[in-house]
């Protein structure tokens, strides 16, 4: 099994939102028993704002904000941010990556770069067009990881 989490500010927008795509995405290609995915929050704050998320048909189910802790270094495959902030701030809770399971999303595909931050700028579509573009593209990489095992 394949363990993701999804890393942003607040556990409030991106993450969740990369989170239940991936979960979708899984579901859709019939491999959610491969993956165990969640999200989680560099910050304290526990806000809930996924309107953007119910648009499309994903459900969030009982989904509350979550903060990283060092602990879920060793807990997890891969531990992936939304924009370089959210990897300095990561890193700070983490300490360090000796095992290079720390990444930026948009890392994995064409166009590396950070995800727009929607709780500001309110561009919900942008920020998920880049989430569901990102999480396809992992998909993909760890699709060969599964088969290469």
């Amino acid at each position: 099994m394949i363990r993701v989490l999804f890393i942003c500010h607040g556990n409030i927008c991106r993450s969740p939102m990369a989170e239940f795509i991936m979960k979708e995405q899984l579901r859709k290609l019939g491999l959610e028993e491969e993956f165990y995915v969640a999200s989680a929050a560099t910050s304290s704050e526990e806000i809930w704002a996924m309107a953007k998320m119910s648009k499309h048909g994903i459900s969030c189910g009982q989904k509350r904000a979550e903060r990283l802790v060092k602990e879920d270094y060793e807990k997890y495959d891969y531990l992936i941010g939304m924009e370089q902030m959210n990897i300095r701030n990561m890193m700070r809770i983490l300490g360090s990556d000796p095992d290079h399971k720390v990444y930026r999303l948009l890392d994995f595909t064409d166009e590396p770069g950070d995800i727009a931050d929607p709780w500001y700028r309110g561009k919900f579509g942008l920020t998920y067009d880049q989430i569901d573009k990102g999480v396809s593209y992992l998909i993909g990489e760890l699709q060969q990881k599964l088969w290469d095992v």
